[in-house]
């Protein structure tokens, strides 16, 4: 039993709107929580919460027809594949979570344990700002290039990131075409980096166990002759317990938000993550393939007001666009337009992937330390991070 005066402090709510549980307050200022959040945290960052409760028979199903899916189409027209996308959107938009394309459920949580640690210390809580220099947010420019079309045609997409002071990370795919020595030098001589975008293209990868670590020793040595220090999944296929065998210091195939991808679901977060050793960034704009041709939009608008609400709440906004479809559909001006909104923004840090894993790692090594009678920086990040505070739950709005 627990002693002292204790009473209910807040709902929390289930999906359907009903009280579910509440967080318990003591008088002289502790607080009870009725769930475990760091349990919270690797639940929907490992997207786990999909399996709650079993796995269901339309679960099963689905994961059948995308796997006959990606077998056969080779064998299918473009426009039937399109065709057969395009209907199955609209039973994907249905998903009720994470919503789509915004889902601030677990920014939220942080946003309210902090204000809750903040009431129990009797001040403002401190912890380290999310990105480095003083940048309030991050911008991360990558792309997958699918086939030999898309690899002769990067300057569609390199030229306006060259116009407005961009660097990027190009994926390619080792088995699916040739990529000349001459061009992943100029691309790291010119500021940018290169990742393996899996080994053919055919969503295999990460199908079984024994495919990966039969494929793995050629992903890992097209790597080492590129100096790739990333890797993003074909069709962003994943597997938590599998990511960190592939040895790659950062990966990108989670999204935050995506009901529309052959694996749906998403880690529900907008900052990296740890998975072992690896670092994952997750992508937090739609794919311009999901946007532009699935959802046939005319422009970059959606680009651009979730990454004013990254923008708003220090985020990281991470966009994949692929060569292979900026022949088509305004996708080369549309991806223009977008970089020049953001691109005299003092607030951005405009990082390369390998850049955002490496101070990721740095952060989480250094820590808030009490400092004659104030707090600063010890660890890796000293220097680098700047300490911000959290409001006291008294002070800050209930979710």
């Amino acid at each position: 039993m627990l002693g002292g005066a204790w009473r209910p402090d807040g709902e929390i709510r289930g999906v359907d709107g009903r009280a579910v549980a509440s967080i318990w307050r003591e008088g002289r200022g502790s607080v009870l929580l009725p769930f475990d959040p760091d349990e919270i945290m690797r639940t929907l960052w490992s997207e786990e919460y999909q399996r709650l409760g079993g796995v269901s028979t339309a679960a099963r199903a689905k994961r059948l027809a995308t796997r006959a899916y990606y077998r056969a189409r080779p064998l299918l027209p473009r426009s039937v594949q399109i065709a057969m996308r395009r209907a199955f959107s609209r039973v994907q938009a249905r998903t009720r979570f994470p919503r789509w394309p915004v889902e601030p459920g677990l920014h939220d949580l942080y946003d309210r344990l902090l204000a809750l640690l903040g009431s129990v210390a009797g001040e403002p809580v401190p912890y380290l700002s999310p990105w480095p220099a003083g940048k309030s947010w991050a911008l991360v420019l990558t792309h997958d290039v699918e086939t030999a079309v898309g690899y002769e045609h990067m300057h569609l997409l390199r030229d306006p990131e060259l116009e407005a002071g961009c660097r990027s990370s190009w994926n390619f795919v080792p088995k699916r075409y040739a990529v000349d020595d001459a061009v992943v030098a100029e691309l790291h001589a010119g500021g940018f980096e290169v990742g393996v975008h899996g080994l053919y293209h055919d969503g295999r990868d990460l199908e079984s166990l024994p495919v990966l670590r039969e494929r793995l020793p050629e992903i890992r040595a097209h790597a080492e002759r590129w100096g790739a220090h990333g890797f993003r999944s074909p069709a962003t296929h994943r597997r938590w317990e599998w990511m960190p065998l592939l040895g790659f210091d950062y990966d990108t195939s989670y999204p935050d938000t995506d009901p529309f991808e052959p694996q749906a679901g998403g880690c529900c977060t907008w900052l990296p993550f740890e998975n072992e050793e690896l670092v994952e960034l997750p992508l937090t704009l739609p794919q311009d393939h999901t946007l532009f041709v699935i959802l046939r939009h005319a422009d970059e608008r959606v680009w651009v007001e979730k990454t004013e609400l990254l923008r708003r709440r220090g985020g990281m906004a991470l966009l994949n666009t692929h060569p292979d479809y900026a022949l088509e559909g305004g996708l080369a001006e549309s991806y223009a337009r977008f970089l020049g909104a953001f691109r005299d923004d003092p607030g951005v840090w405009q990082a390369l992937p390998s850049e955002v894993c490496a101070w990721w790692r740095r952060r989480g090594g250094s820590r808030p330390e009490r400092r004659n009678g104030g707090w600063a920086v010890a660890g890796p990040a000293a220097g680098e991070a700047e300490i911000r505070y959290a409001a006291p739950a008294a002070q800050a709005a209930y979710l």
